[in-house]
C-alpha cells in the first residue's frame, strides 16, 4: 500500500503532466529563464486554510530553489485580505506552480471551512457529536480531501475499503442478512489476522436488534428520522459506537446530534463543498 507522501508525490506529478503537458508555451514565449520574482497568496474570502504543507511540496517538486515564507499555517481562520505566503523564485516557475497549487489549496481550505462550520455547530448545540466525511471524494484526491476534513475539526471515517469493515445494506442483502455478514466479517478478520473495526448499516429496528446480538463495533443508522434516532440510541445504549447516515444536511442536524449518537456522516463536506477563494499575484 502506497504512504500518503507517495500517494501525494503522484497526484503531483499526474497534475504537472496533464496541465504543462510538453511545456508552458505561454510563460517560455515571454518570460526570459533568469528572471527573478516574488508572489504573494492572498486570501479573498473568510475561511479555515488548508493545503500549506502540500502547496510547499508542489513548490519543491517543481524547482527546488523556489523560497517559501509560510505566514499562515494549515488550520488558521483567515479573513479576507489575509497574506498567507510569499514565494521567490524564478518567474517561469512562478506561473507554472501557479494553477496547482490554488486547485489544491481552494479545494481543501473549502472543505476545512465547511468541516469548520458543520463541527463548531454542533459543539455551539451542546452536543459532543463529531463529524466526519465518507469516500465520496476526488479520485486521486482522497488523502488530501481526508486531511483536509481533520484540518477542520473533523473525524475520518475511514480512508479506503481496506481499514475498516463497514457492512452497507447491499453487503447485508448479498450475504444474507445481518447475522450472516457481521459473523462472516468477524471470521475473515480473525482467519486473516486483521485487527479491523467492524461497523454494520442498519434500515429499521428490527435490523437494529439483529445487529446488537452481534456486538459490532459500530452500528449506522440510515436514514432514519431525528425521534427514530432517539429510541435506537436508547436501544443502543452504549453497547457500541453510533453514527447517523442518510439524508443529514447542516440545517437538520442538531436534532439527530440531540438524540446522541457518537458521530454524522456528511458526503457533502468532499462531494459538494465550493473552493475558498484565493489568489496569487507578483509582488515587489
Amino acid at each position: 500500500m502506497l504512504s500518503v507522501e507517495e500517494l501525494t508525490d503522484k497526484l503531483i506529478d499526474l497534475s504537472f503532466a496533464e496541465d504543462i503537458g510538453d511545456g508552458d508555451h505561454t510563460t517560455l514565449c515571454c518570460i526570459p529563464d533568469d528572471a527573478m520574482g516574488k508572489s504573494r497568496l492572498i486570501i479573498k474570502e473568510d475561511g479555515i486554510l488548508a493545503g500549506v504543507e502540500v502547496a510547499k511540496e508542489v513548490f519543491n517538486r517543481f524547482d527546488p530553489t523556489m523560497q517559501v515564507e509560510v505566514l499562515m499555517g494549515d488550520g488558521t481562520q483567515v479573513k479576507k485580505g489575509d497574506i498567507a505566503m510569499v514565494v521567490t523564485g524564478k518567474v517561469r516557475s512562478l506561473l507554472q506552480t501557479e494553477r496547482l497549487m490554488l486547485n489544491i489549496m481552494q479545494r481543501m481550505s473549502g472543505i476545512a471551512t465547511m468541516t469548520h462550520k458543520y463541527q463548531q455547530a454542533l459543539i455551539d448545540a451542546g452536543t459532543s457529536t463529531r463529524v466526519l466525511d465518507t469516500r465520496k471524494t476526488t479520485p486521486g484526491m482522497r488523502m488530501l480531501e481526508k486531511e483536509a476534513v481533520k484540518i477542520g475539526g473533523g473525524m475520518n471515517h475511514r480512508i479506503g475499503l481496506f481499514d475498516m469493515i463497514l457492512l452497507k445494506d447491499n453487503h447485508v442483502d448479498f450475504a444474507g442478512g445481518i447475522h450472516n455478514a457481521i459473523s462472516r466479517a468477524k471470521t475473515y478478520c480473525k482467519e486473516k489476522g486483521k485487527d479491523l473495526k467492524i461497523e454494520i448499516e442498519v434500515r429499521n429496528f428490527k435490523e437494529l436488534e439483529e445487529a446488537l446480538a452481534e456486538k459490532p463495533d459500530r452500528i449506522m443508522f440510515d436514514n432514519f428520522t431525528p425521534e427514530d434516532t432517539v429510541k435506537a440510541v436508547e436501544m443502543v445504549n452504549h453497547q457500541c459506537e453510533t453514527e447517523s447516515s442518510g439524508g443529514i444536511t447542516y440545517d437538520n442536524m442538531i436534532p439527530y446530534a440531540k438524540a446522541g449518537v457518537d458521530f454524522i456522516s456528511f458526503g457533502a463536506l468532499t462531494h459538494s463543498v465550493k473552493g475558498l477563494d484565493m489568489s496569487f499575484k507578483a509582488t515587489e
